[in-house]
């Protein structure tokens, strides 16, 4: 018996090339596509110069060479110095500073409300779980502006005034002018060591001393925060129920606490669904604080709304707060979205 040498696999033949063709699906994709996108630039186009005629014709001026001019106006609150002999690019950037902080400290407080309300709705103690879903009721079913209105009114119509503000501990003063507060200064040496905390100190004709928070920014802040929270809750509850019972019999039988199974099993495990949704209301509330003109904060919209007054330029003033807005809603949801796969990897 003779034996044969194993006969080696046969290599896969080369793909060869193929030349354009319109009956390949993916060819006459890319070319649709390739026409959408030239027809969509050209629109675009065509409105731009259809504009500037428009504007050319009623004598009206378009360019940005007025961020370069003098603002001519004082901005209340800022986090950057600021008067009125600077440039509107620069009042712009005060009113972008504003709104990144009414964003980012309305997320903070609707994601931990948000998420105290949703287990709340999931607690054993029905009174609990009545005031969590009564919460939840009211603030989503009233309209966003009537909140903002009902916080900004509750601050400068009930609380005491200025000299006869509410005091804690001599360290935190609340009254019709806000929220004063201890906070760092230095001593103008420019060295750390030279820094200190100032104590806010009730005068004779109001507060002197430390940081303030006016009441437009706490009004804005809790009526963002508090109307988001309701649906972040929602989300929490939602997510928490998606986990299979299974999961949760399985972590209790082997002696887990429910404090325990919901850190340790559920709360993994409903995070994949809770990110995309809350992501939604992390964009709703970045793009809602544009209310906040309507109670007198100085933010983006209400920057831009005294720009244009002054310059007239309102394609250009339109065009900043929807470059804005869109930027800041790409860069959360990247940030979300680069959450979301850590999340999807650490459950592999």
């Amino acid at each position: 018996m003779t034996l044969r040498a194993p006969v080696p696999p046969r290599a896969p033949p080369a793909r060869r090339h193929r030349a354009w063709s319109w009956r390949s699906p993916a060819a006459r994709a890319l070319l649709w596509q390739a026409l959408a996108l030239a027809g969509l630039l050209a629109a675009l186009l065509w409105l731009v110069h259809n504009t500037q005629l428009n504007m050319a014709a009623r004598g009206i001026q378009s360019g940005w060479d007025f961020l370069g001019q003098t603002a001519g106006f004082d901005i209340g609150e800022q986090l950057i110095a600021f008067d009125a002999g600077d440039s509107l690019a620069r009042a712009f950037l005060v009113g972008l500073l504003n709104t990144l902080r009414v964003a980012l400290l309305g997320i903070l407080l609707c994601t931990l409300l948000g998420t105290l309300v949703g287990l709340g709705q999931l607690a054993r103690n029905g009174l609990l779980r009545g005031l969590c879903r009564a919460y939840v009721e009211l603030f989503r079913n009233v309209p966003l502006l009537v909140q903002l209105l009902v916080w900004y009114l509750l601050l400068v119509e009930y609380l005491p005034d200025a000299d006869a503000a509410w005091s804690w501990r001599e360290a935190l003063f609340l009254s019709k002018a806000g929220l004063a507060f201890p906070a760092l200064v230095a001593d103008g040496t420019g060295s750390w060591s030279a820094w200190h905390w100032e104590l806010p100190a009730l005068q004779a004709f109001g507060i002197e001393g430390g940081a303030a928070l006016s009441p437009e920014f706490i009004a804005v802040t809790l009526g963002l925060g508090c109307y988001t929270a309701a649906f972040v809750a929602e989300v929490v509850r939602a997510g928490i129920k998606s986990v299979p019972s299974g999961q949760i019999e399985a972590a209790q039988s082997i002696g887990l606490s429910r404090r325990q199974t919901l850190r340790l099993v559920t709360a993994p495990l409903a995070l994949r669904v809770i990110l995309p949704p809350l992501t939604n209301q992390y964009l709703n509330l970045t793009k809602n604080s544009s209310l906040a003109v309507a109670i007198g904060y100085p933010d983006l919209v209400s920057i831009a709304n005294t720009t244009l007054n002054q310059t007239g330029r309102a394609v250009e003033c339109i065009a900043v707060i929807m470059l804005v807005y869109l930027a800041l809603s790409l860069l959360t949801a990247a940030l979300m979205a680069i959450l979301n796969r850590r999340v999807a990897l650490k459950e592999r």
